[in-house]
């Protein structure tokens, strides 16, 4: 299936600002089923664009914008084919743990395994997995262990908007009991790096229909995990919406948690209120978005942020 994915990001800026500086992580990632053939970012103000991949194979573009300026928009367009994943089976053989335990001390593993700046244990996530039944293997291979807690954590959380942060740290989501998929992403990488399985956070797209009844947002970025497991590799599953991360998870890039592969994260000089707005389409296509004045049209922006201060804590420093 051919994807167009549009991802637009809007600052304005109270007083003029100067000397911006931003990463962006928006470039589609081309590996195993999924193959990007067409990307295009467009800033305005114009500025020279660079690009690099990181350690684990993201594309990473950035930008410096030395004038004056009162606004900054970031328009992302990119083309992807994505197959249907492979089948996993139903389940592994209990041997399936020595296999990965060599896995683990043969590869670069281990940031996978270790806690991160946002998935790390905690006096809630430890009771969160004992009322699961997630706090330990009980004769479960690896597959069907880390199929439980996504299941697990599906069903023990309410998908509620801005209920979260992008900074909060997992212990606001454990004692509401609702959140994002940012924040269930975090809670499920915690809960399998402490059963000793390597897991790392995705960030990416998801594609809605008709067909399937998604609780995360449409309008949205999307995030989900993947773990490691023997004689699969790298498996998605999506604690969100429940199950595995199929033909409709579009990856952009993987990291140990969220501080790893923000969309877009800067600074710049100047003391000013800030004003954030994102949008993102995604539609099955086989050419580029098509040019859309509406879709940028102020009434039809997704505003994630109602104040300064969370637009400011998100990605700017001054």
């Amino acid at each position: 299936m051919f994807y167009a994915i549009r991802h637009v990001t809007r600052y304005r800026y109270s007083r003029p600002v100067w000397q911006s500086i931003m990463e962006v992580r928006m470039h589609p990632r081309t590996d195993q089923a999924q193959r990007c053939f067409t990307f295009q970012l467009s800033v305005n103000p114009r500025a020279r664009i660079f690009s690099y991949l990181d350690h684990l194979g993201n594309h990473v573009h950035h930008f410096d914008l030395p004038a004056h300026h009162r606004a900054l928009t970031i328009v992302a367009d990119a083309l992807v084919n994505l197959d249907a994943p492979e089948p996993l089976p139903s389940a592994l053989p209990l041997e399936a743990w020595d296999e990965l335990r060599r896995m683990i001390e043969a590869g670069d593993h281990w940031p996978m395994l270790m806690p991160s700046q946002y998935a790390r244990t905690s006096p809630q996530l430890e009771e969160l997995a004992r009322e699961l039944g997630l706090a330990d293997r009980d004769g479960r291979d690896p597959l069907t262990l880390v199929g439980d807690v996504a299941e697990g954590i599906n069903g023990a959380f309410d998908y509620v908007k801005k209920s979260t942060g992008v900074n909060s740290p997992i212990e606001v989501s454990l004692d509401s009991r609702q959140g994002v998929c940012q924040d269930f992403s975090h809670i499920m990488i915690a809960v399998v790096r402490n059963l000793g399985i390597p897991c790392r956070y995705v960030s990416g797209y998801l594609y809605h229909d008709e067909l399937h009844h998604d609780r995360s947002a449409e309008g949205a970025t999307h995030a989900w995990v993947e773990a490691l497991l023997p004689g699969i590799g790298w498996a998605g599953f999506d604690p969100t919406n429940g199950g595995i991360a199929g033909a409709r998870h579009i990856r952009t890039a993987v990291g140990r948690d969220y501080a790893d592969v923000p969309p877009t994260i800067g600074t710049m000089k100047g003391r000013t209120e800030t004003e954030l707005q994102v949008r993102v389409r995604v539609v099955a296509s086989q050419a580029l978005m098509p040019p859309d004045e509406d879709f940028a049209a102020d009434d039809e922006w997704s505003l994630f942020f109602e104040s300064d201060e969370q637009a400011l804590a998100y990605q700017q420093e001054q």
